[in-house]
């Protein structure tokens, strides 16, 4: 997984997309979510990357880019130690929170390390009267 990762996510070979798409987006689907939120990239990686690894994740699901980043972080979550990921601030946006009131949400990521992303991601969508909040990620 770590040298898949390399060569899809920081080397930018979107075709690799293809190897676990149809059974990522298989164990998304099954989960019956209301919403299926992408974890979204900064905008600084979108330039640079060309693409969201884990939009790229999704075949034929149907999920809602809600979620965005507020202001792009000069060092990579990836290149970050564990203690330094635990102390990050709430780096998200929840755009139309009246969209997850009352409504089953299905948090989408390719990897989990610490759970700070999604804890993050997660706490939005509870402030905003989301009544379940789950998650998928590819890798742990």
């Amino acid at each position: 997984m770590k040298e898949y990762m390399q060569r899809y996510k920081f080397n930018g070979d979107y075709r690799l997309r293809v190897v676990f798409q149809r059974e990522f987006s298989k164990v998304v689907n099954e989960r019956k979510a209301d919403l299926i939120v992408p974890i979204p990239v900064t905008s600084t990686t979108m330039q640079t990357r060309g693409f969201n690894q884990v939009i790229g994740l999704l075949r034929e699901v149907p999920y809602q880019a809600i979620l965005r980043t507020k202001i792009s972080s000069k060092v990579a979550q990836s290149s970050k130690t564990k203690e330094e990921r635990l102390a990050t601030k709430q780096p998200f946006i929840l755009d139309a929170p009246e969209k997850v009131i009352n409504k089953k949400v299905l948090l989408v990521d390719d990897v989990y390390t610490t759970g700070r992303t999604l804890y993050h991601a997660a706490n939005l969508f509870k402030q905003a009267g989301c009544k379940e909040i789950g998650s998928v990620s590819l890798a742990r």
